[in-house]
């Protein structure tokens, strides 16, 4: 770099220092207890969940081998979301992740919405997560007599003690989690390639391309199939921005969320798009269900009686890994919100092991209405919960993207300086993104049933949010006057 570049770049990071703002006051207390292994592993459970191991099933049986080319697009647009989130970490690294990032480039009404969305989306996804728990354990004729709603209380009770304890504990929990996740999809994919190979009957059926190609090749049901179940493939890469929130408790984010982040990519092409193309040479698309794992209804014909059992259980493994971060997430989103006023006091209390349980509690008590869902329309429970799911990690990609824009903005005006790891094609990324989201949006509607009445419900939750505001407003005015003395020379974001 010449003498001249340096002169240049020497009054930037001033400026970046400067602008970047205090630091969230969310942020302190925690332990930096997660170590690279557990950002690893946390990145690859976050690409792998109940969306492919329970949404996979339903979503075949409706869409057929075309199934793949949707989790391909979405997986790309997750990937550039998770991207632009991984630059705003090194920017700044916070456990609030975009919620601190909204509150620094929207102000608070902007962290307000983001961290409540996300709180949808999440408590929503814990929901959903107990009803796929119930849904495996229901599989083997032991528990068939055992109410949906009792398992799902239980899985729910489970998990929250767990995360409790500490977030090395839930590090712990989510790498080994992620290692079983990962190795069974593994073995499962070697497995089908053997079959595949050998020409192993399975079902009376030859393994092979021509299950695709004489069964409708790929769109048996059309494009607008395709189009139609994209809702709930967005929400089956809905943990991919989870690693974000890891940053403010592991010692080295510059070193460790480039690689976690990057790894992200050929991960969704191998899990997501090989499994689905694998399973579609393995049995014609009409054999899957939404009532049964994909993987579970491969291995059951096999003619191994155990295989299915296994791959059950792995499967509710993954589920069980979600609703553990689910609250993990959430606990910490919250604290950030609360400390800056916009949330109960009571989400921002932390424990003796510097766990925020304020937060994870009121999920998991949004999470026990999920339990009477299940008691009520336990058939229903997962896709009605899906949809809003989807609702809340939509809003959550679009303030990241939004987010980004804003801070490409400030480093173009000359107020910050971007970090090496950066979100390419900037601001054409990030405006095709927001697009695509839209476009999720309008085909949410289109779709009608519980899609339509997701949408139709968007006004209410305006109101809510709204609402909210004004009963927070007051107080996250007097958090901010309280903190003017000690961020003297620091842009400052005042409440609307």
């Amino acid at each position: 770099m010449s003498e001249q570049s340096l002169r240049q770049a020497e009054p930037q990071q001033e400026q970046r220092a400067a602008a970047s703002g205090p630091p969230d006051a969310g942020d302190a207390g925690y332990s930096k207890s997660l170590k690279t292994r557990h950002i690893n592993m946390i990145a690859i459970g976050g690409a792998i969940g109940t969306g492919l191991f329970l949404g996979a099933g339903g979503r075949l049986a409706g869409a057929g081998p075309s199934l793949a080319l949707a989790y391909a697009v979405c997986g790309v647009f997750a990937f550039l979301v998770v991207r632009a989130l991984g630059e705003l970490v090194l920017h700044r690294p916070s456990s609030g992740a975009f919620v601190s990032y909204a509150r620094e480039f929207l102000g608070e009404k902007g962290a307000f919405v983001a961290g409540w969305m996300y709180f949808l989306n999440w408590a929503t996804t814990g929901i959903a997560d107990i009803t796929a728990v119930a849904t495996y354990t229901h599989y083997w004729g032991m528990f068939s007599d055992i109410p949906q709603w009792v398992i799902a209380l239980t899985a729910l009770a489970v998990v929250l003690t767990v995360n409790l304890i500490s977030v090395k504990i839930f590090g712990e929990m989510e790498f080994w989690f992620a290692i079983v996740k990962v190795g069974a999809l593994v073995v499962f994919m070697l497995i089908g390639i053997f079959l595949l190979v050998t020409q192993h009957p399975i079902a009376g059926h030859s393994p092979g391309p021509a299950l695709i190609t004489d069964n409708g090749g790929v769109f048996p049901t059309g494009t607008l199939a395709m189009l139609m179940v994209v809702q709930g493939v967005v929400f089956a890469y809905a943990s991919v921005e989870m690693v974000g929130i890891t940053a403010g408790e592991t010692a080295e984010p510059e070193k460790v969320m480039p690689k976690a982040i990057n790894s992200i990519m050929w991960r969704v092409a191998l899990f997501y798009v090989g499994s689905v193309v694998l399973l579609t040479m393995l049995l014609p698309w009409n054999a899957y269900s939404a009532d049964e794992s994909p993987f579970v209804t491969v291995l059951s014909h096999v003619g191994v009686p155990a295989a299915g059992g296994v791959m059950n259980l792995v499967v509710l493994t993954a589920a069980m890994s979600s609703l553990n971060s689910g609250l993990y997430s959430t606990g910490r989103i919250l604290r950030s919100m609360a400390m800056s006023g916009s949330a109960p006091r009571c989400t921002g209390v932390m424990s003796r092991s510097q766990v925020p349980y304020g937060g994870i509690l009121l999920t998991s008590g949004v999470c026990v209405l999920g339990v009477g869902l299940n008691y009520v329309v336990p058939s229903e429970a997962f896709e009605i919960v899906l949809n809003f799911a989807a609702i809340g990690i939509l809003s959550t990609w679009a303030l990241i993207m939004v987010c980004h824009l804003l801070f490409w903005r400030k480093t173009q005006a000359g107020q910050l300086v971007r970090p090496v790891y950066r979100l390419p094609g900037s601001p054409w990324t990030e405006s095709v993104t927001l697009a695509f989201l839209a476009l999720v949006l309008v085909l949410m509607w289109t779709d009608g049933g519980a899609g339509r009445t997701t949408v139709l419900s968007l006004p209410l939750i305006v109101a809510a949010l709204v609402g909210g505001w004004f009963l927070v407003r007051g107080r996250v005015r007097a958090i901010q006057d309280a903190a003017a003395p000690e961020s003297t020379g620091h842009t400052h974001h005042t409440a609307p």
